[in-house]
């Protein structure tokens, strides 16, 4: 899926970026906690969020992300814009819940990130 096909699932508005709105993404991780994101997204993904605050450019850049979505209709302050602006980052800004962006999301043919939990193995096996 393109960032571009993401603009028109959400029927978002982008804040910066627009011009690398043709790049291919393929999984997308939702959360408010920063640090669930670093501990368990390990691929360019998308990050959809609430959270408007640098923790997330910085989240965004430690793991290399290529786009944040911001849901409810949130638009962080310019510093903050600014900063992903900087890192190459599409930012854009959904009028849904987290909850509807990420089924509509689903719904399109985008997945979630791949992520392990702690007692399972790679391949999903369980470990005793």
């Amino acid at each position: 899926m393109t960032i571009a096909e993401i603009v028109n699932v959400l029927d978002a508005r982008v804040l910066r970026g627009e011009e690398k709105i043709a790049q291919q993404v393929y999984s997308a991780c939702c959360s408010d906690l920063m640090s669930d994101v670093l501990a368990f997204v390990n691929e360019k993904t998308v990050l959809l969020t609430g959270l408007t605050n640098m923790h997330v450019v910085r989240t965004a850049e430690m793991l290399d992300l290529k786009c944040l979505i911001f849901a409810r209709g949130k638009v962080p302050q310019e510093d903050v814009l600014d900063a992903a602006d900087e890192l190459g980052l599409v930012v854009m800004t959904a009028p849904k819940t987290m909850f509807t962006c990420a089924g509509l999301l689903y719904d399109a043919g985008l997945r979630g990130a791949a992520m392990t939990w702690g007692n399972e193995k790679p391949g999903g096996e369980h470990s005793a």
